[in-house]
């Protein structure tokens, strides 16, 4: 069956090395954001933002001194870091802005982690980072939280051979319990 899954999808891992020379231009920064903006999402409300931060920018260190140990290990050395940001309230109001809103930023940036592969770059979704001082250094907007930090560029690493996942039987069964009769 893995056969047949399309390559962008069997070949993608999350690396935990970076090339450092890896660059993320110009122009395959707005292509990555173009493919997380065209996600689906409820009622298309896109509640989804990032902030994207490159070596060598004023924003990147504002980032990485964020990172907790085990990502600051690989993260730092990626092309691209992103904090991805979801909108759960109006405003400062404390009504909810969608209650799909951290389902839609998961599919906004499953696209992004496949256009990222279809541009020979890898991606590694983490939340190891300081989220109230990554937060407090942001100051997103009212309503706005962040959500988790996407690293981007030239994989350093291959993945390991050992890479396991659950069978497609399990996925069916897997939160159910049969009820007894």
């Amino acid at each position: 069956m893995s056969s047949d899954l399309h390559p962008l999808l069997a070949g993608r891992f999350s690396p935990y090395k970076f090339d450092p020379a890896g660059v993320v231009d110009d122009r395959a920064l707005e292509v990555l954001l173009e493919a997380a903006r065209w996600a689906p999402s409820a009622g298309n409300s896109q509640p989804w933002g990032f902030v994207a931060a490159r070596p060598g920018e004023a924003g990147h260190e504002r980032l990485v001194r964020h990172l907790a140990g085990s990502s600051a290990r690989w993260a730092v050395d990626a092309g691209l870091l992103l904090v991805a940001l979801t909108r759960r309230e109006v405003g400062g109001s404390g009504l909810q802005y969608s209650e799909f809103a951290d389902y839609d930023l998961g599919q906004a940036v499953a696209h992004l982690t496949l256009q990222a592969q279809a541009l020979g770059l890898a991606s590694h979704q983490f939340r190891a980072f300081d989220l109230d001082g990554l937060t407090a250094e942001l100051r997103p907007a009212p309503g706005w939280a962040v959500v988790s930090m996407i690293a981007v560029g030239r994989a350093g690493d291959d993945p390991s051979p050992a890479r396991t996942r659950r069978t497609t039987a399990e996925l069916r069964s897997a939160p159910f319990t049969v009820a007894e009769d």
